[in-house]
């Protein structure tokens, strides 16, 4: 018998749909890629129809529902943390217990009188749902399982161990020691958007020093048994104002303010912050290695898309091999859950190692009738052609929009929803900005490589297919890919397997021919504070409403007056 399953993520933030049958992984998609409204925390009703329409189901054809998290164990979490904190938290008290009775303890009833599914309903732990994602699309059959994020019900840090279909937590750390939550509010104190600003304090870390590093350990001391705790006279996470306490200030200065200047003593701080979270990752993941003897590694929760200290892990935790699920925050647990229920409880076989391509296509007479809407002169090209034709623009400098098949499932373009450039061109970031992204000038771009040409430039192990590593480049390469480089010399690479892509590959592989640098620039295929493009209108949109050279949507191909 077929068995269906639809994970569900929502009600916090990166609400997500996944469906599952006989084990595979149908499809899978984030809310905000349909509301175009970046983090969507709410009911994923869109993506959850998305993921019915590619499994050619209704509602009634599932045979569960599985969520990411238990709410009343979570609630239990909320309501001491407000407890602990009034009555300064009332206002949070107030604003949050109307959602929780609204939607978050109701979740069979909502299920009922949204969809008119009245049928069973699994609860998944959240860290579970995390350890879940990353280790049954693994491709191991046996691994360490580590999961760090901020908070779930109340297991901030899980430690684990699957094989096969069995998966089982052995230790978790519990809030308030919160790495991800420290991240936050570090995240917050810089001036940037929580769950939003994280990537971009990570990369604002490299161009500073770690002076305030023994600081922070002060703060952060670490615990005999490999983790570490939170001094709470230093971080508030009642809900109700700054994570950070007036003592938290006093000791590192005043707060920067969003959208302010950014100063040596904000480098730093992020510096300092992401050089702690590189040694409390090592020294979890150097402890989960000797306590396992497992040779494999799988990393989950949104501190896994950290890729700089992902690859410190790679490198120096003692484990051969590591794998980070793409959507490894929030909107993987969604994932999780499903997978849980699917392996763990119904016994089915576990799929090859996962792809992130589960979202959306658009189909060539959508393409074609988007774009003549809008007014555009546009070329109907084969595969090669248009991978010709757009590598020829790509050594010219140019600017390309690429969409192709279907979207990514996760917070990275990896080729199919793709802003692309060259990566030899040393003004090529600031090309990408003016004309497209306008995000913060220290902000790196990741490059795409041909996974067979990869190690000729980069001092990578293995592969990185999901941009989630950040490897050095080679010394005699770092002239060559100016573009893409960190001030440290690393670059958050992605490697591209002709089976796992084949069009991506293709491109690359043409630019490649041409330059003899088979690499480009890659970043999403969106603007400053909005999601990644999802449908042909959007692309569209964004080409017109931007400087880009050119687009390539499925076969189309247009280009800007002039080029």
């Amino acid at each position: 018998m077929t068995s269906r399953v639809l994970g569900l993520s929502c009600h916090y933030h990166d609400s997500a749909a996944c469906l599952m049958e006989a084990g595979g992984i149908v499809a899978a998609a984030q809310e905000e890629r349909f509301l175009r409204r970046k983090n969507a925390s709410g009911f994923p009703l869109h993506a959850l129809n998305y993921c019915l329409q590619a499994g050619a189901i209704t509602v009634l054809d599932l045979d569960a529902v599985a969520f990411y998290e238990k709410p009343f164990l979570k609630l239990a979490r909320v309501l001491e943390s407000h407890l602990d904190s009034w009555p300064r938290s009332f206002g949070s008290f107030r604003r949050t217990m109307a959602h929780w009775l609204d939607d978050r303890l109701t979740l069979p009833l909502s299920l009922k009188s949204r969809l008119g599914f009245s049928g069973r309903t699994f609860f998944v732990k959240h860290h579970l749902a995390h350890a879940a994602s990353a280790f049954y699309p693994s491709g191991f059959e046996e691994a360490a399982v580590l999961t760090v994020d901020g908070v779930g019900e109340w297991a901030t840090v899980t430690r684990g161990h699957g094989a096969g279909n069995r998966l089982r937590i052995d230790s978790e750390m519990r809030f308030p020691s919160s790495l991800g939550l420290l991240y936050s509010a570090v995240t917050s104190y810089l001036g940037f958007e929580v769950h939003e600003g994280e990537g971009t304090v990570m990369g604002l870390a490299a161009y500073g020093s770690p002076v305030f590093l023994d600081r922070l350990r002060g703060i952060v001391p670490s615990t005999p048994d490999g983790g570490f705790m939170l001094d709470r006279g230093w971080f508030d996470f009642s809900g109700d104002g700054k994570m950070y306490t007036p003592r938290f200030v006093e000791a590192f200065g005043p707060e920067r303010v969003p959208g302010g200047p950014l100063g040596e003593r904000h480098c730093d701080m992020a510096a300092s912050l992401q050089s702690l979270t590189e040694e409390i990752l090592l020294r979890l993941t150097q402890g989960l290695r000797a306590q396992t003897k497992c040779e494999s590694l799988c990393l989950a929760g949104g501190v896994a898309l950290n890729c700089v200290a992902n690859q410190k892990i790679l490198d120096s935790s003692g484990f051969k091999k590591v794998f980070v699920q793409p959507a490894a925050g929030d909107a993987g647990g969604s994932l999780g859950a499903a997978a849980f229920v699917s392996h763990a409880l119904w016994g089915h076989p576990r799929p090859a190692r996962m792809s992130p391509y589960l979202g959306p296509d658009c189909s060539a007479s959508r393409i074609r009738r988007v774009l003549t809407n809008a007014g555009l002169d546009f070329r109907e090209l084969s595969e090669k052609e248009l991978c010709r034709e757009t590598a020829a623009r790509l050594a010219r400098g140019k600017v390309v929009g690429w969409m192709q098949g279907r979207m990514e499932f996760g917070p990275r373009a990896l080729g199919n929803r793709s802003i692309l450039g060259d990566p030899r061109h040393p003004r090529m970031k600031e090309i990408i900005n003016e004309r497209v992204k306008r995000r913060e000038e220290f902000r790196p771009y990741a490059p795409a490589v041909l996974a067979e040409a990869a190690r000729d430039f980069f001092e990578l192990e293995g592969d990185s297919p999901f941009m989630l590593f950040a490897p050095r480049i080679r010394e005699e390469k770092k002239s060559v890919l100016p573009a893409v480089a960190h001030p440290d010399g690393s670059a958050r690479v992605q490697t591209v397997r002709e089976a796992d892509n084949p069009r991506f590959h293709r491109l690359i592989a043409s630019f490649g021919e041409l330059t003899g640098v088979p690499v480009v620039v890659n970043t999403s295929f969106n603007r400053r504070g909005e999601p990644m493009v999802c449908a042909a209108e959007e692309a569209v949109a964004v080409f017109k409403e931007s400087r880009m050279d050119c687009l390539a949507v499925g076969d189309f191909f247009v280009e800007r007056d002039g080029n």
